[in-house]
């Protein structure tokens, strides 16, 4: 049967013109949003950034709570979805959750690439800060975790420089991203709540390599005072880790998703030149 052709009945859109609104919906919120991150001031930066280390800090906690009390690496996991739920809600900032909104704002010229470098350093710094206080309060407060803690920063701090650790830490940049890419989907509170759960369950259930998120564990295990690994293998680590962490979000998530609004980039580009 030959399909009919022209006239006022053939309403049939190009492929994928569908998607391409929400795709500039996105992209608008992601350049905003990256311009205000990337303008921010020392002293609201470095608050976010420990914040988010405090909220990181909540997940962990529960983590070993559940797993020194049930042995069971999943659902402790799953629980620590609760401090990537702190995180949307309280709007504070991890350092991989930066590999794509003020990325963005840089290659549209709305930034530069050393507001880039500091905005990446000092969350960093921050995050870690936050973090090593929150693993001294877990250590003092609840003695019960002290061996799942050992346990669960030993294996992030042997896991060396290898293949297998960088592509932990590649695909652990790469679902941290995509977790910020769903969540900027959408305005709608209650479905950037789902991703927050979905894709830090992924990251901790499948032992991912996440260079703030591990750091905390380490520093968990290492002031219990009873770890078989030191600050220098926690450094190693820490810097294998963020390379790969800024590997994966950046190539496999930020880059590719770029190629999908090149002409947006390009309008950013020429609006920033002409302004």
């Amino acid at each position: 049967m030959s399909r009919p052709s022209g006239g006022s009945g053939d309403v049939t859109a190009p492929k994928g013109s569908r998607s391409e609104p929400a795709l500039e919906e996105a992209y608008e919120r992601l350049l905003d949003e990256g311009h205000e991150r990337l303008d921010r001031p020392l002293l609201p930066l470095l608050s976010t950034g420990l914040l988010g280390g405090v909220d990181v800090g909540v997940g962990v906690l529960i983590y070993l709570v559940v797993e020194a009390y049930t042995g069971n690496r999943l659902l402790a996991a799953l629980a620590l979805s609760i401090g990537f739920v702190a995180l949307l809600l309280a709007r504070s900032e991890l350092f991989t959750e930066n590999f794509l909104v003020p990325v963005i704002s840089v290659v549209a010229r709305k930034g530069t690439l050393v507001q880039l470098v500091r905005l990446w350093v000092v969350t960093l710094a921050a995050n870690l800060a936050g973090g090593f206080v929150m693993a001294g309060m877990i250590v003092v407060a609840l003695p019960d975790v002290h061996e799942a803690a050992v346990k669960a920063g030993s294996h992030y701090a042997h896991l060396g420089v290898s293949w297998r650790s960088f592509f932990l830490a590649v695909l652990a940049g790469a679902v941290i991203t995509l977790l910020t890419r769903m969540q900027h989907a959408t305005e709608n509170l209650g479905v950037r709540l789902v991703p927050a759960v979905l894709m830090s369950f992924v990251l901790v259930g499948a032992e991912l390599f996440h260079s703030v998120l591990d750091s905390i564990l380490m520093f968990t295990g290492l002031l219990t005072g009873a770890a078989d690994y030191g600050y220098l293998d926690w450094l190693g680590a820490l810097g294998w880790s963020a390379f790969g962490n800024l590997v994966g979000g950046l190539v496999l998530v930020t880059g590719i998703r770029l190629l999908r609004v090149p002409h947006r980039v390009a309008e950013s580009r020429e609006q920033a030149q002409a302004g």
